[in-house]
């Protein structure tokens, strides 16, 4: 998984909590050792490579689609002014945490609620 982070930030891949690298780089490897370490002659290289090659079509092909049918009816993307607050403060009026631009907050806190 470490190597995975070093190439993909490389690459300059997003990938802020290690998704894609524990589940994408390290489902291969681990697949891939069942046909180096196997003793069972069923278990070869070449056939754990198709069985890569076929999953990652498979999950390839079915993201597309659902994420084309969800463009295409709901929309997948946030409006401008969300995406410029971003989304934490969008959705829930608050922040992950705070940036700091010069000396002030880069959004200020919402106000308390008054009763």
């Amino acid at each position: 998984m470490v190597f995975a982070v070093i190439a993909f930030d490389r690459i300059r891949l997003d990938d802020p909590v290690g998704a894609v690298s524990v589940h994408l780089a390290c489902g291969i490897w681990g697949t891939l050792a069942v046909g180096i370490f196997s003793t069972n002659p069923e278990h070869t290289v070449l056939k754990q490579l198709a069985g890569i090659g076929a999953i990652g079509a498979f999950a390839a092909a079915s993201s597309f689609l659902i994420f084309f049918l969800l463009k295409k009816t709901v929309g997948i993307r946030v409006g401008e002014e969300a995406e410029r607050d971003g989304l934490d403060y969008s959705a829930h009026e608050m922040h992950s945490y705070e940036v700091q631009v010069g000396s002030a907050p880069a959004h200020p806190a919402p106000a308390a609620a008054v009763e």
